[in-house]
């Protein structure tokens, strides 16, 4: 296996995002340095890779939460423009869909971006996702490398166990480069 570069102040940017680092490793050096740890993993990463590259610390963007008082919701309130996941909100729908509701990605996307249209909508709306969800591949977000790694690696391995997966995956995350699963990373099972 390649050994994959200590992350410090040595590396320039461009080797530092050539490897895979947990976001715990992330927020370390960002502690050690005196970095913001605030953002998601890739606002994280693109901080550093700035430090690396500059010296120059970039201050996180911060995002005001705006607490919007939507009164009482039924059916047939309007979704607001600014919609935030909330406390009232989730009552709502717990009510109306079940103990087992969550605000999943999908539904907290679909919320945001259909305001105007009504909360009769968005139950509507979370009963198709969730058939969607299950009949069907959703797609993972950027960040989520080791998921999309693994979905990929079964796909295209039948049979193989998770043990399998994982030890490809670690061989794969321990090379410069892209993390994206490929035929060539099951050379590491015959080691």
């Amino acid at each position: 296996m390649s050994d994959r570069p200590e992350l410090d102040v040595t590396l320039d940017g461009n080797t530092f995002r050539n490897y895979y680092y947990l976001k715990e490793e992330l927020i370390d050096f960002c502690r050690k340095n005196d970095l913001p740890t605030s953002g998601g993993k890739l606002d994280i990463t693109e901080r550093i890779a700035c430090f690396l590259d500059t010296g120059k610390v970039l201050k996180p963007v911060s995002k005001a939460k705006k607490v919007v008082d939507v009164g009482e919701i039924s059916e047939d309130t309007i979704i607001e423009s600014d919609f935030v996941c909330s406390e009232m909100h989730r009552a709502f729908f717990k009510e109306k869909i079940g103990k087992n509701f969550t605000f999943n990605v999908l539904f907290q996307r679909w919320l945001k971006e259909n305001s105007g249209k009504t909360y009769k909508d968005a139950i509507e709306a979370y009963y198709k996702l969730l058939e969607k969800k299950k009949s069907g591949r959703t797609k993972i977000d950027k960040q989520f490398e080791y998921n999309t790694y693994i979905r990929d690696f079964f796909d295209d391995n039948k049979g193989k166990s998770l043990k399998d997966a994982i030890n490809c995956w670690n061989y794969k995350k321990s090379l410069p480069g892209h993390n994206r699963y490929e035929k060539s990373d099951l050379a590491v099972l015959n080691k």
